[in-house]
C-alpha cells in the first residue's frame, strides 16, 4: 500500500512540511487555491531558507474534487482553525479506492494547527485524529513561497493520537517527518502539548498589533496574557506543556536564523498582512476567553487581543501599526473594568 501525504493549506507550515516530504522521497499533492495555488502549479513551491531557495514541483489540487484518494494517504491538515469545519466537510465524504468508503472512516488525519480546537472537531468527521505540537518558524507572505528562519532542523513536532495515545500510525509519520529534516516526537500526551503551545501563541496578538518592537514593555504585555492563561488552565484542571519543555523540545533543532527584515512574525501578523478578511485569534485569545468564562477567572487582556485583532482584519489595517504605549493604555482600561486573574 503506497503512502501519500495530502497537504490540506499548503501555506506557511503546510508548504514547508509538504515540501520537505516530499525531498525525502514521499509522495506529496499540495491543496492550495487562488493566486497560490496557480503559481504552485506554474512554478512550483520555492522554499526559501538560511540555506538558499529550494524550488520543487509537486503534484497541486484545488481541492478534494481534484485528488482521487485512495488506501495509504494521510490526511494532513494545515489550514487555519476558523476554516477548519469547511475542511472537513470537504474531505470526509469523499470516496476512497474501489470500494467507495467514505475518507472519515478509512484515512488518518493528522492537524497541524495552532490551538485545541481543531482535533475536537475533526474527530466528529474522522475516525481517526492525530494532534501535532508544531514548532515552525515560517511565513507564507507571496504566491508560491514559503520562508523558513531556523535551524539546523527545518522544525520540531510533538505528535499523538487524539485525544490521547499513541499507535503505529502516528509513529510511522513521525518517522517520516524525521527523515524529513524535523525534530519529531510521539507523545503519549499530544494535547497537554498543544496547550502549552496555545499559552506561547497568546503572543501572536501583541506581534500582529505592535510588531516586533524591541523593549521590556511589549514583552510584559505578552507574559500578562500569559499568565491569565496559565491562570484559567490551572483552575480548570488542564494539563499544558510548560515553556522549559517546549525550550528542550527546540534545543539544538528549531534555532532562530533571522534572514530577512520579514522574518519573525507570527501568523496572525501574516494573516493581517497578505489582507486576508478572519484571523485565528478566537482560537488563540479567544480559547482562553472561553475557558476563562466557564472557570470564572477573569482574561481582560486576552479579551482585549481578541477584540482588537478581529477590528484590525475587519478594518483592514496594517500589522504593527499600534504604538506599544497605546496598548498597554488599553489593557490599563480593560483592567479596570475586571480585575486581573491572579498568577
Amino acid at each position: 500500500m503506497d503512502k501519500r501525504y495530502i497537504v490540506v493549506g499548503a501555506g506557511a507550515v503546510g508548504g514547508v512540511v509538504g515540501a520537505r516530504l516530499h525531498r525525502a522521497g514521499q509522495q506529496v499533492v499540495l491543496v492550495a487555491r487562488g493566486e497560490h495555488g496557480a503559481a504552485l502549479r506554474e512554478h512550483g513551491l520555492t522554499v526559501h531558507s538560511p540555506a538558499g531557495a529550494d524550488t520543487a514541483r509537486i503534484p497541486v489540487a484545488a481541492g478534494p474534487q481534484e485528488v482521487e484518494l485512495r488506501e495509504g494517504d494521510v490526511l494532513l491538515l494545515a489550514v487555519k482553525t476558523q476554516d477548519t469545519a469547511a475542511a472537513l466537510a470537504d474531505w470526509a465524504e469523499r470516496p476512497v479506492g474501489p470500494d467507495g468508503a467514505r475518507a472519515g472512516s478509512r484515512l488518518p488525519l493528522v492537524c497541524l494547527q495552532n490551538g485545541v480546537e481543531n482535533e475536537r472537531l475533526a474527530l466528529r468527521h474522522f475516525r481517526r485524529v492525530y494532534g501535532a505540537m508544531v514548532v515552525l518558524p515560517a511565513a507564507f507572505l507571496t504566491p508560491g513561497e514559503v520562508r523558513i528562519w531556523c535551524g539546523p532542523r527545518t522544525g520540531a513536532l510533538a505528535l499523538g493520537r487524539y485525544p490521547d495515545g499513541a499507535d503505529d500510525t502516528v509513529r510511522e509519520i513521525a518517522a517520516d517527518l524525521t527523515a524529513a529534516d524535523f525534530r519529531a516526537e510521539v507523545v503519549e500526551d499530544v494535547l497537554r502539548w498543544k496547550y502549552g503551545k496555545l499559552v506561547d501563541n497568546l503572543a501572536n496578538a501583541v506581534d500582529a498589533l505592535c510588531g516586533q518592537r524591541p523593549g521590556a514593555e511589549s514583552a510584559a504585555l505578552a507574559v500578562r496574557a500569559r499568565a491569565e492563561a496559565v491562570a484559567v488552565l490551572e483552575r480548570s484542571g488542564i494539563a499544558f506543556a510548560t515553556s522549559e519543555e517546549l525550550t528542550e523540545l527546540r534545543l539544538g533543532a528549531v534555532e532562530r536564523r533571522p534572514s530577512d527584515p520579514g522574518a519573525g512574525h507570527g501568523s496572525t501578523w501574516q494573516s493581517l498582512k497578505r489582507g486576508g478578511r478572519s484571523a485565528e485569534v478566537d482560537y488563540l485569545n479567544g480559547e482562553i476567553v472561553l475557558l476563562g468564562r466557564g472557570c470564572g477567572v477573569p482574561t481582560p487582556v486576552n479579551e482585549l487581543f481578541q477584540e482588537l485583532v478581529n477590528r484590525w482584519v475587519r478594518e483592514r489595517r496594517e500589522p504593527g501599526s499600534l504604538a506599544v504605549a497605546e496598548l498597554a493604555e488599553l489593557i490599563g482600561r480593560a483592567a479596570d473594568e475586571q480585575p486581573l486573574a491572579a498568577g
